[in-house]
C-alpha cells in the first residue's frame, strides 16, 4: 500500500501589535490542523511576530522605530517561542514549519524553524540572501541551511521565498532526496503579479525535483494595511500576493489555493508519485550528467571568529590518562 502523509498549510493573519499574539495564532492553528489528521503544518515566512511589511513602503528614515519594535519582538532561539511550539509539536505528535524574525545580539535574520512530531528542533536555517528592501532589516544565512532532514513525514527540506528562485537552491536540496519541499513567502505583498509569479514556481519546483511542494503565505487585513502606511499608492503594494498551496510532484494543485482570507489548506500526499516521477525524470539521477554539469556547495557553517593557534584538544589515550574530557594535556617539556 501505498505511504499517505496529510499536510496542512496555513494562510494566517499576523497580530501586528502584540508581541505574543501571533504566537497564540500558530499554537491554535497546530491544534486545529491536528485535529483534522495533519502530520505536518507549515506557516508562512517570518509570521512571527510578523513580516517586516513597513521596510516595502517606508524609507529607512522614517522606519526606525518600526525596526527597533521588531527587534523588540522577534523571536531568540533557543526561547520562550520555540519552547512553545516545541511543545506543541509533541502534544500534538505533528511535524512544524515556522517562519520567524530570528534576533541573534544586534541581528535580525529571516529564519525558518522545523520540528518533528517530538518536538525537537531538527532544522534551524536562515535565508542566504534577502530580498530588496529585506537587506535593510535582515542578515544573510550560510550554507548549513541546504540541508535536508529526515522526519516523522519524510524527507523534508526548506527555502525562503525568492531562495526558491534559484535553480541552484533547488539542485542542492534536490541533490539529497529531497521528499517534501517547504515554501513560504510573506503574502499580501505586490499584488496579482507575485501571486501569479509564486504558482508558477512552486508548481515548477515540484515537477523538476519530483517532490511535493508545501506553500504558504500570510494575509493582512485592509484595517492592518493602513497602519503600515498612510498612502493609498503605496497601500497598493501591500495586497495581493498570496498563494497557500499544496502541489503533487506532477506539477498539479492537489487541492485549490488559498489566494485571501485565512485558511488551513489540508490535502493527503501520496508518496508513491514520487517514483511515479521520477521514473520519468530523475533530475539528480537518470537525467542527471554530473561529469559535465554539477553543483559545489559549501554547507558549512559560518563563524566572525576564526581562532589562528586553536586550542588543541586531549586524544582519546590522554583522557583516559588525565580522567577528564575537559582538561587539556599537560605540554611536553621542551628539551634544553
Amino acid at each position: 500500500m501505498a505511504r499517505k502523509v496529510r499536510v496542512a498549510a496555513v494562510q494566517l493573519n499576523p497580530d501586528l501589535d502584540t508581541a505574543t499574539g501571533t504566537v497564540d495564532r500558530v499554537l491554535t492553528a497546530i491544534a486545529d490542523a491536528a485535529a483534522q489528521g495533519a502530520e505536518l503544518v507549515v506557516f508562512p515566512e517570518t509570521v512571527v511576530p510578523y513580516y517586516p511589511y513597513f521596510s516595502f513602503v517606508q524609507p529607512p528614515m522614517t522606519s526606525g522605530a518600526e525596526h527597533m519594535r521588531l527587534y523588540e519582538n522577534a523571536v531568540v532561539v533557543p526561547g520562550p517561542v520555540t519552547d512553545a511550539v516545541s511543545a506543541a509539536a509533541r502534544q500534538h505528535g505533528v511535524v512544524v514549519m515556522l517562519g520567524v524574525n530570528e534576533r541573534d545580539h544586534g541581528s535580525l535574520y529571516c529564519t525558518q524553524l522545523l520540528w518533528d512530531a517530538d518536538g525537537s528542533l531538527v532544522l534551524h536555517r536562515r535565508k542566504t540572501v534577502p530580498t530588496f528592501h529585506e537587506r535593510m532589516i535582515w542578515g544573510r544565512g550560510d550554507g548549513s541551511g541546504f540541508t535536508v532532514v529526515d522526519t516523522g513525514v519524510g524527507r523534508v527540506g526548506a527555502l525562503a521565498c525568492w531562495e526558491n528562485f534559484n535553480p541552484l537552491n533547488r539542485y542542492a536540496l534536490q541533490a539529497q532526496h529531497e521528499e517534501i519541499h517547504l515554501a513560504h513567502f510573506p503574502g499580501s505583498l505586490v499584488g496579482q503579479l507575485f501571486a501569479d509569479q509564486v504558482e508558477t514556481l512552486i508548481r515548477h519546483q515540484a515537477a523538476e525535483g519530483a517532490s511535493f511542494v508545501v506553500c504558504a503565505t500570510a494575509w493582512l487585513t485592509e484595517d492592518q494595511i493602513a497602519t503600515i502606511s498612510p498612502d493609498e499608492g503605496l497601500r497598493r503594494g501591500l495586497r495581493g500576493g498570496c498563494m497557500t498551496a499544496i502541489i503533487s510532484p506532477e506539477g498539479q494543485h492537489i487541492v485549490a489555493p488559498i489566494t485571501e482570507g485565512e485558511g488551513i489548506l489540508v490535502a493527503d500526499l501520496d508518496m508513491s508519485l514520487i517514483t511515479k516521477r521520477k521514473r520519468m525524470f530523475d533530475s539528480v539521477g537518470h537525467y542527471s550528467r554530473p561529469e559535465l554539469v554539477s553543483l559545489l556547495l559549501d554547507d558549512t557553517p559560518t563563524s566572525p571568529v576564526h581562532r589562528a593557534y586553536p586550542t588543541p584538544k586531549a586524544s582519546a589515550y590522554e583522557v583516559e590518562a588525565l580522567g577528564s574530557l575537559d582538561a587539556d594535556p599537560a605540554p611536553e617539556p621542551v628539551p634544553l
